[in-house]
């Protein structure tokens, strides 16, 4: 029995042998993204592509929301490379295209299937006609509301409603005793997370961040306005420490059944849908983002996107992961793993054609449509320099726009009134874009 042993241990000997060369050959792709569900959702679909490229390996890092966009930031203005694929959005990827630190997506394989990708995603993705990141989900913003309590209440919601209407609900809907809030919003302080949605509301009242002449608004009426609505109504119908929640947070409260309306990202549709992740799933309903003085800039557009910084080492492997996580076959598996109702919103055209996805999403038209009739180019009433809806588009914008953030989230725990918050913000905005040469 022994020599017969003999090749069948050099065989597994060598079989061994190739299998660390190739493990040591391997590309070890490193990726930056956030802890929302569906990029944990990516990394739990990811083993499949590993299978498929016994040459890849995969090394992620998943960051809180803010911690995200600042390791980024430091990680591609610095060049250190520490990261071969980022989690990105509208706001950098043009300035950061624009800048050459990301690589240009070009050359893209025919099934990939570049112009089954939304026109308005791509176009957010671009600068100057090249595409620098490709969108991983797409989303604008929503009101969703609890039918059951609506009804309860004898209420109704319309298909477009107006912040007043919203406040006189959330009065109606708030009770305490029963740890049911009228209402939640962001109130994390952030440029991404309270700021994205303060300045919708701000949009709508008919106010903006600049004037012409690149001089802050942030003291003007509207803005006054805005902000004392948002932090009178979390204060009085908001639930406890509304100024520490972003959209983890009040995914979380809402999909648990403590609030009665909550105004956020259309993405949360699918999560909020979705029996396994939901206790509200057959109670959600759905209503356009609230308007005020005017409907631009009410809903915002966003889209978190997948891109290859020019510092990696990695490049064709870090590209082939990207197309591999946008594609429609990335879709599918989600839609088996998940359910139609959650998979990666609002980038694939194919998507909103398939009679799956309209049966398990009902939102899916209402959401496309919010999507494709937001408007960077005109987000509100006046007319201003810049563009974007939920963020000015310069470099300086992260800054300030965090700074009045952390003053409005003051507002909200009560360290400081509205006004103060205001005249603060004001003067970080003013010195910023001064500093930048923007000012006429």
């Amino acid at each position: 029995m022994k020599p017969a042993l003999k090749p069948a241990l050099k065989a597994f000997g060598a079989a061994a042998a190739a299998c660390a060369a190739l493990n040591a050959s391997a590309a070890t792709v490193t990726i930056a993204t956030l802890n929302n569900p569906d990029m944990i959702e990516l990394k739990k679909l990811s083993p499949a592509f590993e299978k498929a490229n016994p040459d890849i390996k995969l090394n992620w890092v998943i960051l809180e929301e803010n911690v995200l966009r600042q390791r980024a930031t430091t990680d591609i203005t610095t060049g250190s490379g520490q990261f071969d694929v980022m989690t990105i959005g509208a706001y950098e990827t043009p300035q950061w295209g624009k800048r050459g630190w990301l690589s240009p997506l070009t050359n893209l394989p025919a099934s990939y299937d570049l112009n089954d990708v939304v026109k308005t995603a791509r176009d957010g993705l671009s600068y100057n006609g090249t595409l620098f990141a490709l969108p991983f989900y797409v989303e604008s913003s929503m009101t969703f509301y609890r039918k059951d309590l609506f009804a309860a209440k004898g209420l109704k919601m319309p298909d477009n409603p107006t912040y007043e209407q919203i406040a006189q609900f959330a009065d109606k809907l708030t009770d305490k005793s029963a740890g049911t809030y009228g209402i939640c919003l962001r109130g994390k302080a952030g440029w991404g997370e309270n700021m994205a949605y303060v300045t919708t509301l701000v949009n709508t009242f008919g106010g903006r961040w600049f004037d012409e002449q690149w001089h802050a608004q942030l003291t003007s009426p509207e803005w006054k306005k805005a902000v004392s609505f948002y932090v009178d109504l979390l204060k009085k119908d908001g639930p406890p420490g509304a100024s520490s929640n972003g959209f983890n947070e009040n995914l979380t409260l809402m999909s648990s059944g403590k609030c009665g309306m909550w105004i956020d990202a259309t993405v949360a549709a699918g999560m909020l849908y979705n029996k396994q992740q939901s206790q509200i799933a057959d109670k959600v309903g759905f209503a356009a983002a609230p308007t005020q003085v005017t409907p631009n800039g009410s809903h915002w557009l966003w889209a978190w996107a997948l891109a290859i910084p020019k510092t990696s080492k990695q490049q064709d492997a870090a590209k082939k992961f990207i197309e591999w996580a946008t594609s429609k076959e990335y879709i599918e598996m989600v839609a088996k793993d998940e359910g139609w109702a959650s998979v990666p919103p609002g980038t694939r055209q194919s998507t909103y054609q398939r009679p799956e996805y309209k049966q398990a999403a009902p939102f899916a038209d209402f959401v496309l449509k919010a999507i494709e009739t937001a408007d960077p180019t005109h987000p509100t009433l006046k007319p201003v320099p810049y563009t974007g809806v939920q963020f000015v588009g310069i470099p300086e914008f992260q800054s300030f726009g965090t700074v009045v953030g952390q003053s409005i989230s003051g507002a909200v725990a009560g360290q400081m009134t509205v006004d103060q918050a205001l005249t603060a913000g004001n003067a970080a905005a003013d010195r910023a874009v001064r500093q930048a040469g923007l000012q006429k």
